[in-house]
């Protein structure tokens, strides 16, 4: 929050020094001690914000139930946000009061929205092709992971060099959803490109050492345990950023992963170009990923695993999204006559 705003927020929620830390700050240290993933922290702490605004900058010590129950009714009536939205809201502010300011609310009174059951969007494997076909570079490489592999979107532009093997043919997924790590399939015909791409960026990489950068981000608290493990060959993104940039703090030249809305933009773009009538996002690609490997007769919970989730239900609704018809029967107009 920038300008008069900001300032006002800062005074009405008591962060001079000799209030204490932050509203936002204690927030976030809950949450890294529970060790939330960092998108999810952003996403909490952007609720918080949005309902202080909401109630006129009013602390959320001074509120309860009531300035809830009233934000949440307007997003869901005038914003119109979709269900999950409004219970992502409802979470952080859960979190807020049951964890930061210690004064949890009282959770049964508060109807969590009813996410609508839809239906993925699904590609066949001809529609995948024209896709990837108007693509090209590292989007089209990212594109096909997410294809082949069926990685989600920031899986995909977290990947670190350690953790592709293109002996075994095996990618680890590390710390994704639900801060789980799995095993994926690399694809065979992909590992060429791959080796290519590898060696340009490590070529790069040299590069970087070599004019004093080569730094990246690490993950948790390795940056003060193995601070050095930040320059070397094993932790870099396996998508490297074009640019680099300073991290002021600690004094270092690093370069951010691929940014995943170039990404997105990419996949998007190709799927017009592609005169597709289906919407193509990233998560179309996983989509069709596990559709056509559940086509192809491989196990649901098989299919579980390589995708990460924590559930077989969750899996489970590609059963109702295979390409033989509504539920996988034929219609009684192409019977026999």
């Amino acid at each position: 929050m920038g300008g008069a705003a900001g300032t006002e927020v800062a005074v009405s929620w008591g962060v001079t020094p000799s209030h204490g830390p932050r509203l936002l700050e204690m927030m976030r240290s809950e949450l890294r001690l529970r060790h939330y993933s960092p998108r999810t922290i952003e996403a909490y702490e952007g609720w918080v914000k949005r309902f202080v605004r909401f109630h006129r900058l009013r602390h959320p010590s001074e509120m309860g139930a009531p300035e809830v129950s009233a934000f949440l009714s307007d997003l869901a009536n005038r914003l119109e946000v979709a269900a999950a939205t409004q219970n992502q809201a409802l979470a952080a502010l859960l979190f807020l009061y049951q964890r930061v300011l210690m004064s949890p609310l009282d959770e049964p009174v508060f109807v969590r929205a009813k996410a609508a059951e839809r239906l993925p969007t699904v590609l066949t494997r001809t529609e995948v092709q024209r896709v990837l076909e108007r693509m090209e570079g590292t989007p089209k490489l990212m594109a096909s992971l997410l294809y082949g592999s069926g990685l989600r979107l920031m899986e995909c532009a977290e990947l670190r060099v350690k953790d592709v093997d293109l002996e075994r043919g095996e990618i680890v997924v590390r710390q994704g959803k639900g801060a789980k790590d799995r095993v994926t399939p690399l694809p065979s015909q992909l590992s060429v490109e791959l080796g290519e791409h590898l060696a340009r960026v490590r070529a790069q990489h040299r590069l970087d050492v070599a004019a004093g950068a080569g730094w990246v981000a690490l993950p948790e608290g390795l940056e003060r345990k193995l601070y050095q493990a930040g320059r070397q060959w094993p932790w870099q993104w396996l998508f490297p950023a074009s640019r680099v940039h300073t991290h002021r703090q600690l004094n270092q030249r690093r370069r951010h992963h691929f940014h995943e809305s170039a990404l997105q933009r990419a996949v998007r773009i190709a799927g017009l170009v592609a005169g597709l009538s289906k919407r193509v996002t990233c998560h179309t690609l996983r989509h069709s990923f596990a559709t056509h490997l559940l086509d192809a007769g491989y196990d649901i919970r098989t299919i579980q695993e390589l995708l990460g989730h924590r559930s077989v239900t969750t899996t489970m609704i590609y059963t109702h999204v295979l390409n033989r018809g509504g539920l996988g029967v034929r219609s009684p107009l192409d019977f026999p006559r």
